[in-house]
């Protein structure tokens, strides 16, 4: 498989996404680098269901053991996004330790740099809350993230 085909991910700008002065308003961003996550899962084989509680909540799947909660994020703006912006958002998942990753996201619009982003994920047991190793499929997904950018695992 082509890690293209869930490490670049493209969407466009739409009206709801910008501010009065027609603008993209900056919380957008941190909502599509996630939403840019979940489809890159989505597109690997994961499911939302084996990685987010409230996904699996009524779906007859079992609440996953393991949560991946958020523990810092940041972004840089470069060019300003107006309605109708194509965008090609690229992922690049990094493995921290054996319980944590980061993922970077670059935006571009054209050419043109538009934002760069990160997010950074701890594995926490749902129920204690302590820190464990990330789950199976996540690991699948770094290491073959990390194969389709040249790079080997350990």
């Amino acid at each position: 498989m082509d890690p293209n085909s869930w490490l670049l991910l493209c969407r466009t700008v739409r009206f709801g996404d910008t501010d009065a002065a027609g603008v993209m308003h900056f919380h957008q961003l941190l909502r599509w680098c996630h939403e840019a996550y979940e489809e890159s899962l989505e597109r690997f084989g994961i499911s939302a269901a084996e990685v987010f509680p409230a996904a699996a909540a009524g779906s007859g799947t079992p609440l996953p053991a393991v949560a991946l909660p958020i523990v810092h994020c940041q972004a840089d703006y470069r060019a300003p996004l107006v309605c109708g912006d194509p965008l090609r958002i690229q992922l690049e998942p990094r493995r921290l330790d054996p319980g944590s990753f980061e993922l970077h996201y670059s935006f571009h619009c054209g050419e043109r740099e538009a934002a760069l982003a990160l997010t950074r994920h701890l594995a926490i047991e749902a129920a204690s809350r302590r820190r464990c190793p990330l789950p199976a499929g996540i690991q699948r997904w770094l290491e073959a993230s990390a194969v389709g950018r040249g790079i080997q695992p350990l």
